[in-house]
C-alpha cells in the first residue's frame, strides 16, 4: 500500500497547491478565530471543488469543536479541519459486502472516464481476493471496446462473456448472467455503453439491463458504480446525480485523480450525493485502482504521512 500511497501524494499534488496552500495561509494569515477567519476558509474550501454542502459541514464541525474546546489559535485548528474533511468521506461498513457475496457489477458513466479500464482493474482486485470473477463487454457500441475488454480480462486472468460490435447490450448481459449462475461465478462484472446522461434511448437501455438482472438473478447483490473523472470537477457531481435518476448508485470509482486540481470533488460527490467514492485510480496499470480509504486519500492531499 506504501507505494500506492506515495503515488496518490504526488497525483494530488496539483490539488493540494489549490486548496492546501490556502488553507495554510489562513492559518498563519490570522491571529484569532474570528468571522472573517471561517468566511476565508469557506472561500478557498468551496473554491477547492469541495461544494457548499461539505463545506458548510466541515465548518460547522470546526465551529462546534473551537468552542467546546476553547480553542484560540488558528494554527491550532489546522488538527481538526483534517479530521472534520475525513468524517465527510467515511465510507461505512456496508460499503464493500459485494467481496464476500455472489455480486453483480453494473459499470456505468460516460464515454472517456475509464470505464473499460477500471473493470478491467476491478477484476484483477477481486481475482486477487481469490473471487471468482467473470465479466461481461456489453459495450458494443464503441469500436474496438470489446478487444480492449478482452486485453484487460487476459492480463486479470479471468473470463469474459460479450465483445461482439453492435451485439444487443441487454442480449450480452442475459448471457452473462446464465454463464455466471452455471459457473458459480463469484462476481459478474458488466461494461456497458459510454452514455451520455441526457441521451434518452441509453438510458433506457441500461433500465433493461438492470430489469433483466433482476429477473434472472434475483439472489445476486447488486452494485452500480459509476465512474467519474476527476478532472471534470464540477461537472462529474452533476454526472453522477444525473445517473442516479436512471440507476440506483451504490459507488462511484473516481479515476484520473493523478495530475487534476480538483481532487476536491471527491469530498463534494459523497456529502452531496451520499453516495460513497468506493475506488480511486491514479494511473494506467493494473494496481492504480485501490479501494478508497478516506483517511489516506486526506493525510495524501495534506501532505502527512501514514500514521
Amino acid at each position: 500500500m506504501g507505494g500506492f500511497f506515495s503515488r496518490l501524494k504526488e497525483g494530488l499534488s496539483k490539488t493540494r497547491n489549490n486548496i492546501v496552500h490556502g488553507i495554510d495561509s489562513v492559518f498563519s494569515g490570522f491571529s484569532s478565530i474570528d468571522e472573517d477567519f471561517y468566511e476565508e476558509l469557506e472561500e478557498i474550501l468551496i473554491m477547492g471543488d469541495i461544494g457548499v454542502n461539505a463545506t458548510g459541514n466541515i465548518l460547522e464541525s470546526l465551529r462546534r469543536q473551537v468552542k467546546e474546546k476553547h480553542i484560540k489559535e488558528p494554527e491550532e485548528c489546522k488538527e481538526l479541519l483534517i479530521q472534520s474533511i475525513k468524517e465527510q468521506l467515511e465510507v461505512g461498513e456496508t460499503a464493500y459486502d459485494f467481496e464476500k457475496k455472489q455480486s453483480v457489477i453494473l459499470i456505468i458513466g460516460v464515454n472517456g472516464v475509464g470505464k473499460t479500464t477500471s473493470v478491467g482493474k476491478l477484476a484483477g482486485i477481486l481475482k486477487t481476493q481469490g473471487r471468482k470473477v467473470l465479466i461481461a463487454a456489453a459495450d458494443t457500441y464503441r469500436a474496438a471496446a470489446g478487444e480492449q475488454l478482452y486485453e484487460w480480462a487476459n492480463r486479470a486472468g479471468v473470463d469474459m462473456i460479450g465483445g461482439t460490435e453492435g451485439a444487443d447490450p441487454a442480449s450480452v448481459v442475459y448471457d452473462a448472467v446464465n454463464a455466471a449462475k452455471a459457473r458459480n461465478v463469484d462476481v459478474l462484472i458488466c461494461d456497458t455503453a459510454g452514455r451520455l446522461h441526457n441521451k434518452k434511448n441509453l438510458m433506457e437501455e441500461l433500465k433493461k439491463i438492470n430489469r433483466i438482472i433482476d429477473r434472472e438473478y434475483p439472489d445476486a447483490h447488486r452494485e452500480n458504480l459509476v465512474v467519474l473523472d476527476g478532472t471534470t470537477g464540477q461537472n462529474a457531481l452533476n454526472q453522477a446525480r444525473e445517473f442516479g435518476e436512471t440507476a440506483d448508485l451504490t459507488g462511484i470509482i473516481l479515476t484520473k485523480m493523478d495530475g487534476t486540481a480538483k481532487g476536491g470533488i471527491a469530498v463534494a460527490i459523497q456529502s452531496e450525493l451520499q453516495i460513497p467514492v468506493k475506488y480511486i485510480g491514479v494511473g494506467e496499470t493494473i494496481d492504480d485502482l485501490q479501494k478508497f480509504d478516506a483517511n489516506q486519500f486526506v493525510n495524501a492531499l495534506f501532505d502527512v504521512d501514514e500514521k
